[in-house]
């Protein structure tokens, strides 16, 4: 009776023992994943808490202000400090601006290419320097540490074949005119080879003009007036730019050929470009949006710091998703601008 009663004292006892071996271990393991978790942000913190980020955009227009937006308020949040030059659209000045900031020797440069030679030399100096340098939306010839934005290339494709499936294999005149931002960008470059690719496999599809308008719907609307006058069977157009592309949309109101001539735009999802969707002017938007874009931008700047990857030694791209508008039902894909922005 007394060695049952030991046998069945020490069952329990080493069953409790158990118990209490098993708390233990998975307290210390909890303690230790903990731990981990606080390393983790402790290395995040010694990264980039602190770093100065450059960012020089062509101008500050409401795409620019979207993107700085949102760039400021991650960096505000991680103790970054950043620092924002406005060219104004001035080439000379923004080179200038790019240059006297490598001289400051932040810890990254963000720029935003006017056209694919303009800073292809300070880009390589600054990673010569040690800065990483982050490239927005319009790449230059010198590739950088990084690259966020569009495939052009591809929004040039994927535009085109929308097009021929309105004006090709006998569906309409087949003549198409292309409306350029800046002919020596190497968005429009890559955007414009991207189209011709898909328009050259349709017999039926002839360029009629492609002309840059520098970004301006001053001009893409002169541009277009002049266009409709010497193609009164045009079929089709494609806007590099929603906000340039505006100006083409109005003079094909005012020739009375809206809805005749169809207008295929690229943009970044400003909201205005959802608004003359809805209102019959453009055709379709193939959007890329500026909110998406400066989520990227923030965290290729981030993960660069933590990398520790010497400057230059690397080049990742951040390429956005596009998303196609052509209704109210698509709105979601136009970003909304603050009320501190109007």
């Amino acid at each position: 009776m007394d060695y049952l009663k030991l046998k069945k004292n020490a069952v329990r006892w080493g069953v409790a023992g158990m118990a209490l071996t098993v708390l233990a271990v998975g307290t210390i393991g909890t303690s230790v994943a903990a731990e981990q978790r606080e390393l983790l942000r402790a290395e995040f913190d010694t990264a980039v808490k602190g770093k100065t980020i450059a960012w020089v955009p062509v101008w500050m227009g409401v795409l620019e202000s979207e993107w700085t937006r949102i760039m400021k308020a991650h960096f505000d949040d991680y103790g970054m400090k950043f620092e924002v030059r406005d060219p104004n659209f001035k080439s000379d000045i923004q080179l200038q601006q790019v240059s006297s900031l490598i001289d400051q020797h932040p810890d990254v440069l963000v720029v935003q290419n006017p056209n694919a030679t303009l800073l292809a030399r300070e880009i390589k100096r600054a990673m010569d320097a040690g800065i990483y340098v982050v490239q927005v939306n319009m790449a230059s010839n010198q590739l950088s540490d990084a690259y966020v934005g569009v495939d052009a290339k591809d929004l040039g494709r994927r535009t085109a074949r929308e097009m021929v499936k309105d004006c090709g294999s006998g569906k309409g005149s087949g003549e198409i005119s292309i409306i350029e931002g800046e002919a020596t960008a190497a968005y429009s470059l890559d955007l414009g080879q991207g189209a011709m690719e898909v328009f050259k496999t349709d017999p039926s599809i002839k360029v009629v003009s492609k002309q840059p308008a520098s970004w301006d719907a001053n001009k893409a609307g002169d541009i277009m007036a002049t266009v409709l006058q010497q193609h009164p069977n045009l079929c089709g157009v494609l806007g590099e730019w929603g906000p340039m592309s505006a100006g083409a949309a109005e003079a094909i109101k005012n020739a009375g050929k809206q809805g005749q001539v169809k207008l295929y735009v690229d943009s970044d999802g400003q909201p205005n470009d959802c608004d003359m969707v809805e209102r019959g002017l453009f055709t379709a938007n193939l959007s890329y949006p500026a909110d998406m874009n400066g989520e990227a931008i923030a965290d290729a700047v981030i993960g660069l710091l933590q990398s520790h990857d010497k400057p230059g030694t690397k080049h990742i791209a951040y390429y956005t998703a596009l998303y196609w508008v052509k209704s109210k039902d698509d709105r979601a894909h136009c970003f909304i601008v603050p009320n501190e922005q109007k």
